[in-house]
Formats: C-alpha cells, sequence, structure tokens
C-alpha cells in the first residue's frame, strides 16, 4: 500500500509538537557534551527528544525505519523513513536564545513526502506535504518573488569545523556587498521555514546534515521556493541553497564567483 502523506504529517506534527513540550521543560543541569567538535554541543534534551519520537514511533510505525541526529539509525521495511532532528538549535537552546526547533520528515524512497518543523519558544508549527502546499499554524505560506540579489534577505549559518567555518567567512565575505543583508539565526530548520513564510528570501548553508534540512526544504519547495547543492553539487555536506526560483539561480551564480561551490565539510 502506497504511504499516504496526509497521514504521514498528521503523524511528524504530532511528534515535533511532543517533543517541543518535553524541550520546554528545560532541566538546570542541560548535561551538556561534544560531538564533531568541541563547539558542537549536544546535551540530555537533544537526546531525551529523540528517545521520546523513537519511543512513539516504534509504538505506532514498528515497520517504519528511523534516522535521528543523536544516533537512531533503524532499518524499516515499510518503505518509509523518518529523518529527526530532535533539537535544531542546540546552541541557542544552551544559552537560552529563544530559537530552536523540532523537525521530523517522511520520506519514501529517500525523498521527503511530509514535513514538520515546531518552532518551540513561539509555538509555530509549520508542515507541508508533497503536493499540497506548505502552512504555519494552518495558514498557507509562499516565497518572496524578489529576483534582485541588492535587495535580498538571504539566512546563512556555519559549520562546526574550523576549516569549513575559515572557508564560509570567504564566502560571506563575497557575498555580503551584494545583497541587501544577511541574517545567522542559528537553526537551519527555521531559517528554511523562513524562506518559506517569506521572512527570508533566501538562505544558503554547507556542511548540513540531512536532518537539519529534509523537512524544513519540503516546506520551502511546497511554498514555492527551489532547493538544491550551489553549483549543481548534492545539497547538504556541500553548501544548500534555497531561494525563489529566479533568485535561486542569480545566487547560485554569486555563491559560484565567491567560492562556494567548493566549500562542504571537507573545508
Amino acid at each position: 500500500m502506497t504511504p499516504d502523506p496526509v497521514e504521514l504529517l498528521s503523524i511528524a506534527s504530532d511528534l515535533a509538537r511532543s517533543a517541543g513540550q518535553l524541550l520546554r521543560r528545560r532541566p538546570a543541569d542541560l548535561g551538556v557534551d561534544a560531538k564533531s567538535t568541541p563547539t558542537d554541543a549536544v546535551t540530555v534534551m537533544d537526546k531525551a527528544a529523540e528517545d521520546l519520537i523513537l519511543s512513539e514511533l516504534t509504538r505506532t510505525r514498528p515497520e517504519d525505519g528511523v534516522v535521528g541526529e543523536e544516533g537512531t539509525d533503524r532499518p524499516g521495511r515499510s518503505g518509509v523513513t523518518w529523518v529527526i532532528d530532535p533539537l535544531d538549535g542546540t546552541v541557542n537552546y544552551l544559552y537560552g536564545i529563544p530559537h530552536y526547533a523540532v523537525s521530523v520528515a517522511a520520506e519514501v524512497e529517500g525523498a521527503a513526502v511530509a514535513g514538520a518543523v515546531y518552532d518551540v519558544a513561539r509555538g509555530q508549527l509549520y508542515t507541508a506535504s508533497i503536493g499540497a502546499g506548505a502552512r504555519c499554524d494552518g495558514v498557507p505560506l509562499r516565497c518572496t518573488s524578489q529576483a534582485d540579489p541588492a535587495f535580498a534577505l538571504v539566512g546563512t549559518g556555519f559549520a562546526y569545523a574550523a576549516r569549513t567555518r575559515a572557508a564560509q567567512a570567504q564566502v560571506l565575505r563575497s557575498v555580503l556587498p551584494e545583497v541587501r543583508d544577511i541574517r545567522r539565526a542559528g537553526s537551519a530548520a527555521l531559517d528554511l521555514c523562513a524562506v518559506a513564510a517569506g521572512q527570508l528570501d533566501g538562505f544558503f548553508e554547507a556542511g548540513m546534515n540531512h536532518w537539519d534540512w529534509a523537512a524544513g526544504a519540503l516546506i520551502a519547495t511546497e511554498a514555492g521556493a527551489r532547493a538544491g547543492g550551489v553549483g549543481g553539487r548534492p545539497p547538504g555536506t556541500w553548501t544548500t541553497l534555497v531561494a525563489n526560483p529566479v533568485l535561486f539561480d542569480r545566487l547560485d551564480e554569486l555563491l559560484r564567483a565567491a567560492g562556494a561551490d567548493r566549500v562542504g565539510v571537507e573545508g
């Protein structure tokens, strides 16, 4: 039986909200540890939120695969795989900055068909299912039609590996004078939703993992945006770009001229 994207979206939405409610119960001791680099933080709440989502999926969807940022890697037999970021914006969460999210995507044959991103601090739920558009708390979203990079507000983010960050800084040095301004808020999932909502004209970042963008990219594309890797490279590890289709091509050209197509986790 072909999975129903609407049903999967309902599940993704419930999971994102439930994990978000857990994150609101922020303990005094976050049990901070490091992952890929000393500055790549993980807390007990990242792990607790992922455990909550995994437990619910094990109960309700035991045949599905699950991939999560905090180490979950369960193969499935149903054709559906859940891609989870239980706390996108961990450093913001650690410092008490109210800008972080839970991201849950359902994929079928490697393509996202449903996605939910829950903005925990604001209590807003961004959703999309394939072919049905994107919404925030039920209100339809549409990306901007801004075509000129000079008037585009563009979001970005930075990897944790020092060599990659240095390369990203060089790209930013070239790009910043060519756009309206740059925003770096600290949650790729919410940045992608901001593109969908018209709060950013575009977004680019190198070194993202699958769970960082799986749900957010679907939400952005269902709001009319285009998502892909700069210079035709695969998205994620290499620089990923999201913007309306006209602006996408112009930002892609600008980013390639700045060397962004050569920036990835290898630096």
